[in-house]
């Protein structure tokens, strides 16, 4: 049996200590073109004049829906188990504000 392609669908993986912590990010932005969609991971602050992309995935469209997918099944059974996620200030058409509350601050 090939090793990358198992009957039972799992795949080995090795998670590296210093990937294994993590990369925070609040926004994503995603762009496409016929042959790839790449999706950055960026982390928006309050007070800091632009977004740091931390991470780019790139994905062929195939892995993309695939993504979609695993993403949609992991959802719903979150909120089976802890209810619906509620998502605030959802504009028109899919888009989302990027907004934070609160006073500006100084350093």
């Amino acid at each position: 049996m090939d090793e990358m392609n198992p009957q039972n669908g799992r795949f080995p993986l090795e998670l590296k200590e210093d990937v294994a912590q993590g990369v925070y990010s609040n926004l994503a932005v995603i762009a496409h073109s016929s042959s790839e969609f790449v999706v950055d991971f960026a982390r928006v602050l309050p007070g800091v004049p632009k977004a740091v992309v931390q991470t780019r995935i790139i994905l062929a469209p195939e892995h993309a829906k695939r993504l979609l997918f695993a993403l949609s099944d992991n959802i719903r059974k979150y909120e089976s188990v802890h209810g619906e996620i509620r998502v605030e200030g959802m504009v028109p058409g899919g888009g989302f504000p990027v907004q934070f509350g609160g006073t500006m601050g100084e350093a």
